[in-house]
């Protein structure tokens, strides 16, 4: 079942790559006309908002992975708990 799963993704992924890679031109286009102008500050706009657009995906996998690792610490401090009480338990009978 897992291998299907991966088999769709790149199948996905190599579907959707062709458009990727064409907006990257349109973009290079705009800003290589725009600098050959005189005008660089759109370029450095541009890079500013891809920087901005990068962030997302990164700050939704850091807010993922702190939760996670709060949630698998919590749940590793209940089970010792829970084995120290049975320990007592055990060791009263």
């Amino acid at each position: 079942m897992r291998s299907w799963k991966l088999v769709l993704l790149i199948i996905a992924l190599v579907v959707v790559a062709p458009d990727l890679m064409a907006q990257c031109a349109m973009c290079r286009g705009t800003v290589e006309s725009t600098v050959s102008n005189g005008r660089s500050v759109v370029a450095s706009d541009l890079n500013l908002g891809i920087l901005y657009l990068l962030l997302a995906p990164y700050l939704i996998v850091a807010s993922i992975g702190y939760l996670w690792y709060r949630n698998s610490k919590l749940e590793h401090g209940r089970r010792i708990e829970i084995a120290g009480r049975v320990k007592r338990a055990m060791s009263q009978m």
